[in-house]
């Protein structure tokens, strides 16, 4: 890496930075034992297939705030960690045993974000440099004739119908010996891929349309329990506090009382924690579907009285997420802030994995979002980081908080959040039809 490439990483702008500073002493302190800890968690819980989890570093806590099972972006990855990528593609499918020699990427279908596309193109580069005959098979009901996109990289992606016999899925002329999906299934599991006999991966039943981010956060909150206990923390510096309460519908106002009472309460316990550390910052609660991405269905709210108190355009807002889907439960997540800027915008780290190798990760940047808001907006960038090497390398002779030993926390608080996630995934087991290749 250059040294004008590490001056790039983002500046962390809080005075507020002496609890983290402790957090990232004790990494370093017991960077093998972590290690040799995390060893043994994906010996008891293989990992999934791929995840990226959203962070946020406020000084004083650093926390994640998403899991994806699904992630988008591999185009915004430092191109220079391919290898690794390559590498912890191979073990992610040997890991099912899998003697897989064609794989059937089948991802969104917004086909209009060419950014998007982008990121599948690079996906299936990965793939087919890992030694994989990789073709994109597109669930779009309308598809009926394969489909060429011109990318602004200068790559070419080719989405194909899917076809459907008996209990196979294929493409013209290419039957995969294993389904890959980046697609989360928000509008839930569809029929073509019910029931086929090649395995698929992530399993469907980790869509949105059956997961939960309460789910995952309950997974998360017994993690972060046991690794504090290691190094000898209060969890809370790594977990984000939340609660749940049951349906709601924010057209009709059903359940809004529920929602503001429980945000009082979590506000209430926010606020111990802040008097218990010294931080003079405003707590706040943030409101978000309990399924779902693209950062749809989120808001921010300071009291109970904030539920109660949106206007039209803010239930409207709340009330769906991607492809319309409609919102019945939320999960409100203590905030956390990032006091992390690029350029004077307000920034945070993404952390990408594959198997339970960190690979890479980029900064979401917003310019017009503030300290205490969701970045996954409109109008985001991205900033590539050369994550792989510095997550897996910190440097003891520097401060706690220096760009490499901070990568390290990053790498290992996105590896809590995925090992929370391989937990839920224990409870949707993966079968592994023989399928000849």
């Amino acid at each position: 890496m250059s040294p004008s490439y590490l001056n790039s990483v983002p500046h962390l702008t809080t005075a507020l930075h002496g609890p983290l500073e402790h957090l990232e002493a004790h990494l370093l302190e017991q960077q093998a034992h972590i290690e040799h800890w995390f060893r043994q968690q994906w010996h008891n819980t293989p990992a999934p297939f791929y995840a990226s989890v959203d962070l946020r570093n406020a000084g004083f806590k650093l926390a994640p705030v998403d899991t994806n099972l699904f992630p988008a972006g591999f185009n915004n990855l430092n191109s220079a960690f391919l290898p690794l990528c390559i590498q912890s593609i191979q073990s992610a499918i040997e890991q099912f045993n899998m003697k897989a020699a064609r794989i059937l990427l089948i991802p969104e279908n917004h086909t209009r974000n060419l950014y998007y596309l982008e990121s599948v193109a690079t996906l299936r580069d990965i793939l087919q440099k890992a030694g994989y005959e990789v073709r994109v098979g597109s669930l779009i009901e309308d598809l009926s004739e394969p489909q060429t996109f011109e990318l602004s990289s200068g790559k070419t992606l080719l989405l194909e119908p899917l076809v459907r016999q008996d209990d196979t899925v294929s493409v013209k002329d290419f039957t995969p010996c294993l389904v890959l999906l980046n697609n989360d299934l928000s509008s839930g599991i569809p029929p073509i891929l019910k029931n086929i006999r090649q395995p698929i991966i992530p399993p469907l039943q980790l869509g949105w349309s059956h997961r939960l981010k309460s789910e995952h956060f309950t997974y998360y909150k017994q993690v972060a329990k046991e690794f504090a206990q290691q190094i000898d923390i209060d969890p809370w510096l790594i977990d984000p506090l939340f609660k749940n309460c049951g349906e709601i519908d924010f057209m009709k106002k059903e359940g809004e009382n529920c929602l503001a009472k429980n945000v009082d309460a979590l506000l209430d316990e926010i606020h111990d924690k802040y008097t218990q550390y010294g931080v003079s910052q405003e707590p706040f609660v943030v409101v978000k579907a309990d399924a779902g991405s693209y950062g749809m269905g989120v808001m921010t709210v300071h009291s109970g009285d904030d539920v109660l108190a949106l206007n039209r355009k803010q239930r409207t807002k709340m009330s769906s997420t991607k492809g319309g889907q409609q919102v019945s439960k939320v999960i409100m997540q203590e905030g956390v802030y990032t006091f992390e800027t690029w350029e004077d915008s307000v920034a945070e780290p993404v952390v990408y994995m594959i198997d339970h190798f960190v690979v890479g990760g980029f900064y979401r940047v917003h310019t017009s979002k503030g300290i205490n808001e969701n970045l996954n907006a409109p109008g985001a960038q991205f900033q590539p980081l050369a994550f792989a090497d510095t997550c897996n390398s910190p440097d003891k002779t520097k401060e706690p908080d220096a760009f490499p030993n901070r990568f390290y926390a990053y790498g290992v608080v996105a590896r809590l959040a995925l090992l929370a996630a391989a937990r839920e995934c224990r409870y949707h087991p993966q079968e592994v039809p023989a399928v000849p290749c």
